[in-house]
């Protein structure tokens, strides 16, 4: 149940402005370790993400990403429920098509519910999660509800104004120049939105709102829903923009404050940037440090 919630507005075509929890009915035998067992077996090892979050006294991170490795189904799924692992089944609509196809039924139940939601487009990835695994503070580009299907999983919303969502970091994201990462300091915690999800639970957030999460010493399994709005568009692009003029030295206007007409013209020039190739994206190519394994401590072997 959510320890503290907030009632939504739509806003930009934004699911909520606000965070709020909604239930769902997708079918918990989905999700269950024969089911997983069995879809582990046959997901592709390239759309496998495999990460590892360390984290110092002061809540700052460091990323170690892995490899699938050669462990069967079953043995994968034993690393995970021992570990500190963080596992992102990628393209799960093509990956596990009875999966999506409730997601799909779950997003069609909250446009009915939320007046002018209408997503353009939307796709997932699959969360399998170790019992004392932590997602660090950082800051989706697009819209996201994440799904809860097992276990217990505490989530900080928090708001994406400029002291938690710095619109520079917003930019360097956008154009793919870092990772999702924010900067934290735990006076945020203050200002967050927090919620205690359960199995049959999802939850929404604002466009570009930070926010981390902690597993509660269970499994967990949840899926990612990312979805876009041509108001999402529009932001996205007015970020691109404005990144590439700040990495060039210009002053830039403040995407927040800018009108309509504003945002549609950078929209407008972001095309023709990424037209140009102005920001080749500086992601991909991490070095795989670890495989996964039941007996290795946090559920990761150093690879030789």
């Amino acid at each position: 149940m959510p320890l503290n919630t907030v009632q939504p507005r739509t806003h930009g075509g934004a699911l909520v402005d606000a965070p709020r929890t909604f239930g769902h009915r997708i079918d918990p035998a989905l999700v269950s370790d024969e089911a997983l067992t069995s879809l582990l077996d046959r997901y592709p090892a390239e759309l496998f993400d495999i990460n590892l979050y360390d984290f110092d006294d002061e809540g700052q991170v460091s990323l170690r990403t892995g490899v699938r490795g050669g462990l069967s189904g079953g043995e994968l799924l034993d690393a995970i429920k021992q570990g500190r692992l963080w596992i992102n089944l990628r393209e799960a609509a093509d990956g596990y098509p009875e999966l999506w196809a409730q997601v799909v039924r779950a997003f069609e139940d909250l446009k009915r519910d939320v007046p002018g939601f209408e997503p353009i487009r939307f796709y997932g990835q699959l969360i399998l999660s170790s019992p004392q695994a932590k997602v660090p503070y950082h800051a989706d580009p697009g819209g996201v509800v994440l799904f809860h299907l097992r276990g217990r999983k505490r989530i900080w919303i928090y708001p994406p104004d400029e002291a938690h969502m710095p619109e520079a970091h917003m930019e360097r994201i956008v154009m793919r120049q870092t990772t999702e990462e924010l900067p934290y300091h735990r006076a945020f915690d203050g200002d967050a939105a927090v919620f205690d999800l359960e199995p049959g639970q999802a939850v929404g957030w604002p466009f570009h709102a930070p926010h981390r999460i902690e597993n509660l010493g269970e499994f967990c399994v949840s899926f990612s829903a990312d979805y876009q709005t041509w108001g999402s568009r529009l932001l996205n692009g007015a970020y691109f923009t404005n990144g590439v003029l700040r990495a060039k030295g210009r002053s830039v206007r403040s995407v927040r404050s800018l009108s309509g007409s504003g945002m549609a013209a950078r929209w407008a020039a972001s095309t023709v940037l990424k037209r140009m190739g102005v920001a080749e994206s500086r992601l991909g190519g991490f070095e795989r440090s670890f495989e996964p394994s039941a007996e290795a401590v946090d559920g990761a072997r150093p690879l030789a």
